[in-house]
């Protein structure tokens, strides 16, 4: 790292996670979760999933593919060249690996057949962030007092909003729809419809917070999550997503899906500023003879809502 002068200089950022879970009014637990954040560490990795399919084995599609996706990305993501394509290679190939494997289960467990799940996982390497993003599980981003969503919900509800704005359907039809929940785009064994892994990464910067989350989170409002998050953002990410899971529980909503939140707080060190060295003194000569001027040299060297029905718009299987 060269330290120029006048300059700080961003370097290896750290990451500071942590999770909560909740089964909120449901009766059983769809959500899946793992990261793995080690300070020190070159590569972070968060895997969340959703499960669906209720009876159809929800909780074992969101196992298979938080299982399948996070030990691919945890066996390779260090063998992999520090470029944007060597890491997008391998979350699609690991999207593609646990699709490959709900595909087998359900063709041995045929009452199995219509089970899903979402799938929201990054890789933090250096000041970047890789994702990608299957479903309508949130990928969140809270940075200067703004929360910003940066994935893109797959969900009837996502098209019908784009027709709101374009004036082909009014906000109230829109809002009531019965098709609204209904997911676009799921890994289900079949052709995914629709995958989201941008091929340049997210650059990230000092004090950022990252949140990785089920759809159950979005029982808050964006304003009161972002409320939260800047009025505790100066604490440790535990006390952040326990803070997030209170807000929720104090809902008291009987429709409250299945919560799973894993928080990220990023600091970014910085190189210590350049100080120039102090010019030595220098005494004028008692006589001299032809004066010169004086010198002085500087050398300066950085879950699935009950009864949310699943309609995927297949592709090619």
């Amino acid at each position: 790292m060269t330290l120029v002068r006048g300059m700080l200089q961003r370097s290896e950022p750290t990451f500071e996670a942590a999770s909560a879970v909740s089964v909120g009014k449901r009766a059983y637990q769809e959500d899946a979760v793992l990261f793995d954040c080690p300070v020190g560490g070159e590569t972070g990795l968060v895997v969340l999933s959703d499960g669906m399919g209720g009876h159809a084995a929800g909780d074992v599609a969101s196992s298979i593919v938080l299982t399948e996706v996070f030990s691919e990305l945890k066996l390779q993501s260090t063998r992999q060249e520090e470029d944007e394509t060597g890491v997008r290679t391998l979350l699609m190939r690991a999207a593609h690996g646990a699709n490959d494997c709900i595909r087998a289960y359900v063709d041995e467990q045929p009452d199995a057949l219509g089970m899903g799940a979402t799938l929201v996982a990054g890789v933090l390497r250096g000041p970047f962030l890789h994702w990608i993003s299957i479903g309508d599980s949130p990928l969140l981003l809270f940075r200067g007092g703004e929360l910003i969503r940066l994935n893109e919900e797959h969900s009837f509800g996502q098209q019908m909003d784009s027709m709101v704005e374009a004036g082909l359907m009014t906000r109230e039809v829109a809002d009531h729809h019965p098709d609204r929940n209904c997911l676009t785009s799921v890994v289900g064994g079949g052709g995914i419809a629709q995958i989201d892994c941008p091929d340049i990464p997210f650059e990230l910067f000092d004090e950022d917070i990252l949140i990785f989350a089920s759809d159950g989170l979005q029982f808050l409002p964006d304003s009161r999550i972002a409320e939260v998050l800047g009025d505790w953002q100066k604490t440790p990410s535990t006390s952040i997503a326990t803070q997030l899971l209170r807000e929720i529980e104090r809902l008291n909503d009987p429709d409250q899906d299945n919560v799973s939140i894993v928080v990220v707080k990023v600091a970014m060190a910085r190189a210590p500023m350049a100080r120039s060295p102090e010019p030595r003194p220098q005494r004028a000569p008692v006589t001299p003879v032809r004066p010169e001027p004086l010198r002085a040299n500087l050398d300066v060297k950085s879950a699935d809502p009950g009864g949310r029905s699943v309609l995927v718009l297949r592709g090619a299987p």
